[in-house]
């Protein structure tokens, strides 16, 4: 990737990439990730979380039956002609 991205921008050919340190989501480290996640546990408490993960899993199932449901809807208004 790192190639493809110094090919493509010629003033980064003379770049130093050994101090390149690989950021997670949001730029954000492993250990800036466990204090948030230690934030959000302390905030919400360990009976709240999974009840918020479960209604945004039903959230997501429900975009994506959206999401096939128009495609669906897509495929069955233009019918194809058969010979």
């Amino acid at each position: 990737m790192l190639n493809l991205i110094v090919s493509i921008i010629p003033a980064l050919k003379n770049a130093d990439v050994s101090n390149v340190v690989y950021a997670g989501p949001f730029g954000m480290g492993g250990g800036e990730m466990i204090v948030v996640l230690i934030i959000v546990l302390l905030l919400f408490g360990g009976k709240k979380i999974p009840e918020l993960m479960k209604g945004l899993g039903k959230g997501v199932k429900e975009f994506k039956d959206a999401s096939k449901g128009d495609e669906e809807k897509s495929n069955t208004a233009t019918p194809e002609k058969k010979d």
